[in-house]
């Protein structure tokens, strides 16, 4: 007896692969001609480097390049930037995409190129995965799953506000495939695979993973609300089973799902914990109470060519809105899938404006910046909501196409109290409606389903026969053959008023490149109209050119690490410059600076950006000493010097200390000398240097009135001013002129003699280490005879770190060991926090899926009984029906 098994919808539809290809190439397509008609990089002059882009993600990718091809050191410490970060939880969030090691197959000088190309990638395969899971929901036209998986793909989200920031892009990919996951777990299958699903999307970026496994939640309920079978519940296949036999089989279901993730995540703890810990280890930055966009603008977002930071980018082509819009009144779909997922839609959308549920969507916090980052979850289940409609009910009549085109118009009568919109965002969406309404007829003349409609997939002989293919019993198929019988007559009673076969094959391929041109051009244009807004309104960056090269080439020459650091210095490229062109600084900027660093920088007069988690290098003789710096980069060449300590130096065994609010005092508190005067006219000594420090001042600041001008960007709490020199005071009574806005403090000049701190120098470096080896993640010291006191290491106290065992110490921000006397070396070594306990969970994870693939095979494993011919088949132990 053979075992009988239904073919899954997207073997019935004849197979995925196809059109998640044209799906990715759709998206792939529109993309870059959107691109190259806003002539941006790399088609054009226009960077395309804006905001985080050029700030984080280039650089971070030109430090994976680094690290893949073996020139950036190795061991969980990242040397180079914040002078000694860690480095996993920023692997974590910006790095561990499967798409990002490709950036290792282009030259370190194409890096910008590089990220560009996992950019569209990760585009294109967000597209190709919304295909393949509409496929395997419900049996359907390949085409159509096409088009709306590249309408998925095209998403005002996506192209708008995540192509600048690619790590989300990573949760636009995921919610399809872990709507395919909830889609296994609907249907029992998979088991082993599902989780492993779970754990790569977690793992890409678990905070768009976060909101898409949210998503898919509840695209999982509005599968078991509209009825569609699950295992164990009746018959499967969507609009199969009754409601009363879903709801019996929804606990396990839910049992399954959950497993599922919590399995998932466990298999990416030893990733995801250290990133957490990191998180909680971060300086707070921005924090805000939610505000909701005004309706005008959430409606003006719908349509084509609008640009706001501020509110949910709703922009889907216009062939998917169609569809999507049409739904309601699509009398061939079942009725409870358009009440279900037409309700579904509208609970994202209100959730995304309610604060409790905003918070919910992002992890309980307002996020710094846009507040509307789960957006691409409601494109994808407009998008499903779409399929729903042509899978299940066959492509819209004119009723149905008439009344979604009314519900458009009034969400484009909506926007019209919005300064959002222009002329060109309401043309580009009419014509896209228009064109999207007459490709719908096109292909539902060429499919028959505008006609007869009731005998397609949604009309009751279709579900009769449905019944029958998913029955496990004799008398079900018999029903199941008789419907298809009546369903066939009824179809050629309708024969007659279709197109002929000629007419069909046009009215096809004609209306299926209209419908793909309605998410194709509208997507062009609303991506050439970002990449020219952006740089108006955001900070941009260039691309690597020649600046970038004679920079990295001058560091790259003066590298004496672990002797001296080699600071890539000021004006700095973008918040990075370390990661990207080399050496050691003091700049950092990640969702990861720690607090300690923070902190520790700001009292010593450093600047930062971003709310203070984009940290600056402070150009100054002082720190530069504390932190070993003996090459740095100033105002367009490597300067050299040989006043630096050695990255390990003792210090008196004194109690607590803590820094004041005067900059100089607190740089003079770290060096234990008395190196600047602070005059209370502000007129330094002829022959000191002239420094400034005032935090909270914008503008300019110069020596008199012929010295060179030192620009202070201040603002708190956005805006720090790092401290500035003025250069040598040469005519005595020569005053600092300050031109700007906000608060110059009492203390803002400072007077810096150079004898003093050459000499304060040369007494910490008599009784400083005399030998330092730096190997990964470790640190070694060997100290002078009679050391005693505290061994301190220039490297901010960042959480992990141990010494001799034990967790260091902190001297005013910095590691720090006590010194037993007698001894003669001294070792730290850092430890990611969370490596271990991740670990740990990520096995026992591990040995449960073990376990279940074991089980799993073992029911797969036919039986036969002794008195079986050899040429028999085995009888599964799965009743017939039940694959």
């Amino acid at each position: 007896m053979a075992e009988s098994r239904t073919p899954s919808p997207a073997r019935r539809s004849g197979g995925a692969a196809a059109p998640a290809a044209l799906s990715a190439l759709l998206a792939v397509v529109a993309v870059c001609a959107g691109d190259a008609a806003a002539r941006t990089f790399p088609f054009g002059p226009r960077t395309r480097a804006v905001n985080d882009l050029g700030n984080q993600f280039v650089p971070f990718h030109a430090h994976l390049w680094d690290l893949l091809h073996g020139r950036a050191g190795g061991g969980p410490l990242n040397g180079r930037a914040g002078y000694g970060t860690s480095l996993l939880p920023d692997l974590g969030t910006y790095l561990t995409s499967p798409f990002a090691p490709l950036v290792a197959v282009f030259p370190r000088e194409r890096i910008d190129l590089a990220v560009y190309a996992v950019t569209v990638l990760k585009l294109g395969a967000a597209a190709a995965a919304m295909a393949v899971a509409l496929l395997r929901q419900r049996r359907g036209g390949r085409w159509g799953a096409a088009v709306l998986g590249a309408a998925y793909g095209l998403c005002g989200w996506a192209v708008v506000e995540a192509s600048y920031n690619p790590m989300w892009l990573d949760g636009l990919i995921a919610f399809p495939l872990l709507c395919l996951v909830a889609e296994w777990a609907r249907r029992g299958r998979r088991p082993v695979l599902g989780p492993v699903v779970v754990a790569l999307c977690w793992a890409a970026n678990f905070y768009t993973a976060y909101m898409a496994t949210l998503g898919a939640a509840l695209v999982l309920a509005a599968r078991l609300l509209e009825g569609a079978g699950v295992r164990g519940g009746g018959a499967r296949g969507a609009g199969a089973a009754s409601g009363a036999g879903a709801a019996r089989g929804a606990p396990r279901v839910w049992g399954r799902a959950v497993g599922t993730v919590v399995l998932g995540v466990g298999l990416a703890a030893p990733l995801l914990v250290p990133v957490f810990l990191g998180s909680r280890h971060a300086y707070p930055g921005w924090t805000r109470r939610f505000e909701s966009a005004a309706w005008a603008d959430v409606a003006a977002r719908v349509l084509p060519a609008t640009y706001s930071f501020f509110t949910p980018a709703l922009f889907l082509g216009a062939g998917a809105l169609l569809l999507a819009a049409a739904l309601p009144f699509h009398r061939a779909a079942p009725a409870r899938g358009r009440l279900v997922w037409g309700g579904l839609a509208a609970v994202v959308l209100l959730s995304a404006q309610w604060e409790p549920t905003h918070l919910v969507w992002h992890v309980f916090a307002t996020p710094n910046g846009s507040p509307y980052r789960q957006t691409f979850v409601l494109a994808g289940v407009v998008v499903m909501a779409a399929w729903t409609g042509v899978a299940a009910g066959g492509w819209p009549d004119r009723r149905a196409l008439l009344g979604g085109a009314g519900l458009l118009a009034l969400v484009a009568a909506g926007a019209a109290g919005s300064g959002l919109v222009s002329d060109v965002a309401y043309g580009v969406f009419g014509a896209g409606v228009v064109v999207a309404a007459g490709a719908v007829l096109l292909l539902g003349a060429a499919s028959g389903t505008a006609r007869a409609g009731r005998t397609g997939s949604g009309g009751p002989l279709a579900r009769v026969a449905a019944v029958g293919r998913t029955g496990s019993g004799a008398s079900l198929a018999r029903v199941a053959s008789v419907g298809r019988i009546a369903a066939g007559s009824s179809a050629g009673r309708t024969e007659g008023r279709r197109l002929p076969a000629r007419g069909r094959r046009l009215a096809r391929g004609a209306g299926g490149v209209l419908l793909a041109g309605t998410v194709v051009v509208p997507a062009a244009v609303t991506t050439a109209y970002a990449d020219r807004e952006r740089p108006a309104r955001l900070d941009d960056y260039p691309a690597w050119g020649a600046a970038h090269e004679v920079r990295a080439a001058a560091v790259r020459g003066a590298d004496g690490w672990p002797r001296y650091r080699t600071d890539p210095g000021r004006p700095q490229l973008t918040g990075n410059d370390p990661l990207l062109v080399g050496g050691q600084g003091a700049a950092y900027y990640s969702s990861h600076t720690p607090a300690v660093w923070t902190r520790t920088l700001a009292a010593l007069g450093g600047g930062w950006t971003s709310h203070g988690r984009n940290l600056q290098s402070l150009d100054n003789p002082v720190t530069d000493a504390l932190f070993a710096v003996g090459a740095r980069w100033r105002d367009g060449v490597l300067t050299r010097t040989d006043e630096y300590l050695p990255l390990v130096t003792v210090r008196p065994g004194a109690g607590e200390l803590r820094y004041g609010p005067s900059a100089f005092r607190n740089q003079e508190l770290l060096l234990g000398s008395r190196v600047y005067g602070l005059p209370a006219d502000g007129v330094c000594p002829v022959g000191s240097d002239v420094f400034v420090w005032a935090p909270d001042f914008t503008g300019t600041a110069r020596l008199g009135g012929t010295g060179h001008p030192a620009e202070l960007r201040g603002g708190l709490p956005r805006r720090r001013a790092a401290m500035a020199p003025l250069g040598t005071q040469l005519v005595a009574g020569t005053r600092v002129q300050w031109r700007g806005r906000g608060a110059v403090p009492e203390g803002s000049v400072g007077c810096l003699d150079r004898a003093r701190l050459s000499e304060a120098v040369a007494r910490l470096r008599a009784g400083a280490a005399v030998d330092v080896r730096v190997d990964g993640d470790e640190v070694r010291a060997e100290l002078p005879p009679g050391a005693r006191g505290v061994a301190v290491l220039a490297a901010p106290r960042i959480a992990g770190w141990r010494c001799e065992g034990r967790p260091a110490g902190d001297h005013l921000g910095l590691v720090a060991a006590p010194l037993e006397p007698g001894r003669r070396s001294v070792s730290c070594a850092f430890r990611t926090p969370g490596l271990r306990s991740g670990a740990a969970c990520g096995a026992a994870a591990a040995v449960v899926l073990a376990g279940v693939w074991t089980r799993a095979r073992r029911a797969r494993r036919p039986y036969a009984t002794k008195t079986s011919p050899v040429h028999h088949r085995a009888v599964s132990r799965r009743p017939a029906g039940s694959a």
